[in-house]
């Protein structure tokens, strides 16, 4: 049964979506079966993996209303062992859509639970809100990571998110834990970067992941190319930052990697979970190649 981690904080411009997509990336890197899950109608997800949203015909929204299973809106992307569920402007009106819809809340973790079963990770890009949409995230996730800007307004707002998070756990879904915290956008040659490391680790305590994500170039290119950071520069900072965080992720999973008896995890993957032809991805001559082994 594979995880379920929830990129959430509805305060724009955190790195929310670069960290989804490069966290999902540097999963799939090292074989680990990845399905990202795009949630946000802004549908930067889509696009920063390589897919345009205009040729895109099953999405979140289809899924979200009940016209398809999930599993008709999964899309192969550039990347092996790594699948995108798209998103479509069209996601915008959702919530409306959902308002008279019985335990509306629960509708993206009914959807997910046979994805569940076939991939190691699931990675949500949530919208940067606290509506219907995030709070169908929350309530389909194991744990819910939160990328924190290392600026002056880091903190503001977070407490709002804690609160959503709490009241999730109360009345949806008690299992829901912190996965932890992501410094974004660190510039080392600034004192107030380190200032806001401190405040946010004072405030979250061990929760805080010691990999920093460091303000890079190559980093904010990758999107207008449609790749990860992984595939754009495998060599950057940026990418060395993610596999580091992927690598702190793995480690304190290893319950949902353990291989179930007579389960298709149990062996080498045959093929892409989604039923795509298998394409090769060996661990020597690619991440580990490079340094980058989990």
């Amino acid at each position: 049964m594979g995880k379920v981690i929830a990129v959430a904080n509805q305060k724009g411009g955190v790195g929310k979506t670069t960290t989804a997509v490069n966290l999902a990336a540097s999963f799939a890197a090292t074989e680990h079966p990845t399905l990202l899950i795009d949630i946000d109608p802004q549908a930067n997800c889509t696009s920063g993996i390589g897919i345009d949203q205009r040729t895109v015909t099953s999405s979140t929204y289809e899924v979200l209303i009940g016209e398809i299973p999930l599993e008709e809106a999964v899309l192969p992307t550039e990347m092996p062992f790594l699948d995108l569920v798209p998103s479509h402007i069209n996601l915008v009106g959702a919530e409306i859509e959902m308002i008279d819809v019985l335990e509306r809340e629960r509708i993206l973790k009914k959807a997910i639970a046979r994805a569940r079963k076939k991939y190691d990770f699931i990675v949500m890009d949530c919208p940067p809100s606290l509506g219907l949409l995030t709070l169908n995230s929350l309530t389909a996730a194991d744990s819910v990571l939160v990328p924190v800007q290392a600026e002056y307004f880091a903190l503001e707002g977070l407490g709002q998110l804690l609160n959503t998070i709490k009241i999730v756990r109360q009345h949806l879904n008690p299992d829901l834990d912190l996965e932890g915290v992501l410094l974004t956008m660190f510039d080392t040659r600034l004192r107030l970067s380190n200032q806001v490391a401190e405040e946010v680790r004072r405030y979250f305590g061990d929760k805080v992941f010691k990999t920093i994500v460091q303000r890079n170039v190559r980093l904010s290119e990758a999107p207008s190319f449609g790749k990860p950071v992984l595939l754009y520069d495998a060599t950057s900072v940026g990418s060395r930052n993610y596999i580091a965080l992927a690598r702190e992720i793995l480690r304190n999973n290893q319950r949902y990697l353990k291989p179930e008896a007579g389960s298709e995890q149990a062996g080498a993957p045959a093929g892409s979970p989604n039923g795509h032809p298998s394409r090769p991805y060996p661990r020597e001559s690619s991440a580990a190649a490079n340094g980058f082994a989990l």
